[in-house]
């Protein structure tokens, strides 16, 4: 997930990301901060900081710590469901006008392991590729914790799809039941009325 949103100073930005059990998260972001006179973006922010926190489905604080204007976070999930990812900007005394539009662009990687570079690029082959066959590895446990993950999903929406059938089908029985038993008393109510005026 690669995406940038516009936010004021001190203006709390949340995401959602829907995460398995037992993985690892890491997100990459940067702060650009509006100049009026240049009318564009600042390519850095001095002076501004970066608050970031993360909420389990359980409203549990996963992650709250206070960042540079550049950086890159992580957490490794334990339960599976929606995680809330919240940035929030800390202006300072050295920012001039709090309140400024900032851009954060935000990259948001599920499950994976960065390649380490100087490691890619090291003579030694054999270790090169042992450690992008172990990548590969992380990669496949990741897509297995994935398809788990939608499995139970999956079987939890069926369950309350079933339920969901279930309770229609009794409530339509038990209108069916009701409105025979009030056909019943208007016949009645009807003969009895006939009786009484002599009718039949």
């Amino acid at each position: 997930l690669a995406l940038y949103f516009h936010s004021g100073e001190r203006e709390e930005k949340c995401i959602i990301e829907d995460v398995p059990s037992d993985t690892l998260v890491i997100g990459n972001y940067k702060v650009q901060r509006w100049d009026i006179h240049k009318q564009d973006f600042l390519e850095s922010a001095p002076g501004l900081g970066m608050f970031v926190t993360v909420t389990t489905p359980s409203a549990e604080v996963l992650l709250s710590k206070l960042y540079g204007p550049q950086g890159t976070f992580s957490f490794t999930s334990y339960l599976s469901g929606e995680h809330v990812i919240c940035l929030q900007s800390n202006s300072t005394r050295f920012v001039a006008f709090a309140g400024s539009k900032l851009r954060i662009h935000l990259d948001i990687r599920v499950g994976e392991h960065f390649l380490d570079e100087s490691v890619v690029q090291a003579k030694d082959k054999v270790n090169e590729v042992n450690f992008r066959l172990e990548h590969l590895i992380e990669e496949i446990h990741h897509i297995s914790k994935e398809q788990n993950y939608e499995r139970e999903r999956e079987e939890k929406f069926r369950k309350t799809s079933e339920e969901t059938n279930s309770n229609i089908l009794w409530w339509a029985i038990v209108q069916t039941l009701i409105l025979i038993s009030i056909g019943i008393w208007q016949i009645k109510s009807l003969r009895d009325f006939f009786i009484s005026k002599k009718l039949v």
